[in-house]
């Protein structure tokens, strides 16, 4: 399902920062049934509960995930019991395994009382009933799908959400399977950014107006601390580094990162030992600030005064944050946080997920390249990512070590985070192709994106429904995945469309 980012430089990445534990999202499970049946068809129970055993057992062996076993509802009583329990696990996202036929009372109250995302499964066990043997007792066993619309219509008279749903046959079914393994990773997004910490120093850079924020919001809307910090933590931190960790950290740096002879642009250079040396020392710095302060992110932009080493610092943690990105902490330069959770959500699904905006179009071959300066996700880079010396940050104070790299080519998706008039969020979601061919190379990062159906089209359609300039870039196509989770923070989303 999906890319996964089992690449050499994910592997390398681990040698440098040790990549973060997998989130264990909380999944619980019940299943439904009719206790009337029980009587009347003698081993159609156990046959229930083997077939709910069949699907726990996908969840357990396909997806690092805590599972919470709730057993079988059958009656409107078992159902009301299951309602305190439920609340008292404090779970990321609940199945519902529809096992036959089932009245919709074992599952009325606890759609009401429940604001966690529920999701019905049915899985029969046989491809098709033997039409030749079969009896009520096969029909029932396969029963799955049969209480669906009841169990949706409920929902909507209860005044939530009709759930999705997983249909599909509980053995040799990849597709089933996909869907399961994918809601588990929604589970482990929607942990994260309810529980995460996330550091913001500074502000975003004078007059852009898009990427303004209320921090408060963030709690409102995704249940994350927003951890306000200073610079001079940071710097600090970079006053005290051993010199044997810097040395070693300037080796691991060298072995991750190739360093190149400079091409066209005449502000790159090839990488200076001097820049090295900052970039290194600011890395031991940065791990040991994150590592303080508890975070799973950052959002930064501070200048510093002209000249001093708060500049010298603040102006060089592209190298640090990039590692620190790909080892599962997205970094986020210019001080936006909208976009550092985009960032996060990519990650925690598995597909990356890179700081990046719309560079020059090329209208000769029909792609946009995007891409930023700053920090990026690297690992998910194609080929060796590059480090290079800029003489200067354009727009920006300082100058010092770039990262340069495109995104692996194929399926790639983008979402961008912006602010509604009435102050909440709303996702951005398109999909598109990363393909082979030259970057500018600039100590930046730049990847040529193809959308369908042209690229002019695309670009207005992106443009109308309102993001930011910034957005996160992971691979592989997971706009659905995407429009659920907005979906379960109860924010709007849109898919762009490609036809």
């Amino acid at each position: 399902m999906g890319n996964t980012l089992q690449s050499e430089n994910h592997q390398v990445n681990e040698a440098i920062i040790q990549k973060r534990q997998p989130t264990r999202p909380r999944i619980g499970v019940f299943g439904v049934g009719y206790f009337k049946y029980w009587s009347q068809f003698d081993g159609l129970l156990d046959d229930m509960l083997r077939k709910q055993a069949v699907f726990i057992e996908k969840i357990r062996s396909g997806s690092h995930v805590e599972l919470v076993d709730f057993g079988l509802v059958d009656t409107v009583q078992k159902a009301y019991e299951l309602v305190p329990k439920l609340h008292a696990a404090n779970l990321d996202l609940v199945f519902c395994d529809m096992l036959t036929y089932a009245t919709s009372n074992t599952f009325g109250t606890i759609i009401r009382n429940l604001n966690v995302p529920i999701v019905l499964v049915a899985l029969q066990p046989d491809q098709a009933m033997d039409y030749t043997r079969a009896s009520t007792y096969m029909q029932l066993y396969n029963d799955d799908i049969c209480s669906l619309p009841e169990f949706a219509g409920v929902a909507a008279r209860m005044g939530k959400k009709v759930p999705d749903m997983i249909i599909g046959t509980l053995h040799d079914d990849p597709q089933a399977d996909a869907e399961i393994e994918e809601y588990c990773r929604i589970a482990a997004v929607l942990h994260d950014v309810r529980t995460s910490r996330i550091g913001h120093i500074g502000h975003p850079i004078e007059a852009m107006l898009d990427m303004h924020s209320d921090s408060t919001m963030f709690t409102a809307h995704f249940g994350a601390h927003i951890v306000q910090c200073e610079a001079h933590e940071i710097v600090t931190q970079y006053q005290q580094a051993d010199r044997a960790d810097i040395e070693n950290m300037k080796e691991r740096i060298l072995d991750f990162f190739d360093t190149p002879e400079p091409v066209s642009d005449p502000i790159s250079e090839k990488l200076r030992d001097s820049d090295l040396e900052t970039a290194a020392r600011v890395t031991v710095a940065l791990e040991k600030f994150v590592e303080a302060k508890q975070l799973d992110g950052l959002a930064y932009y501070y200048e510093g005064p002209d000249n001093s080493e708060t500049r010298t610092v603040m102006s060089n943690l592209i190298v640090g944050n990039s590692l620190l990105t790909g080892a599962g902490f997205p970094m986020c330069g210019e001080s936006d946080l909208k976009t550092c959770f985009a960032m996060l959500i990519m990650e925690r699904l598995g597909i990356g997920g890179s700081f990046a905006e719309f560079h020059p179009v090329d209208f000769k071959e029909g792609f946009v390249l995007v891409g930023h300066d700053g920090p990026h996700n690297v690992a998910i880079a194609e080929g060796k990512p590059v480090l290079r010396s800029l003489t200067k940050y354009h727009g920006k104070p300082g100058f010092g070590a770039g990262v340069e790299f495109k995104i692996k080519e194929g399926p790639i998706t983008m979402l961008s985070i912006n602010s509604t008039y009435d102050g909440k969020f709303k996702f951005v979601i398109a999909e598109g192709q990363s393909v082979e061919g030259p970057i500018p190379p600039t100590g930046n990062t730049n990847t040529r994106g193809f959308f369908k159906p042209d690229v002019r089209t695309f670009l207005q359609r992106w443009m109308k429904e309102g993001p930011t300039h910034h957005f996160a870039l992971g691979v592989g196509h997971h706009a659905s995945a995407i429009a659920k989770i907005a979906g379960y923070l109860n924010l709007e989303a849109v898919i762009i469309k490609e036809d």
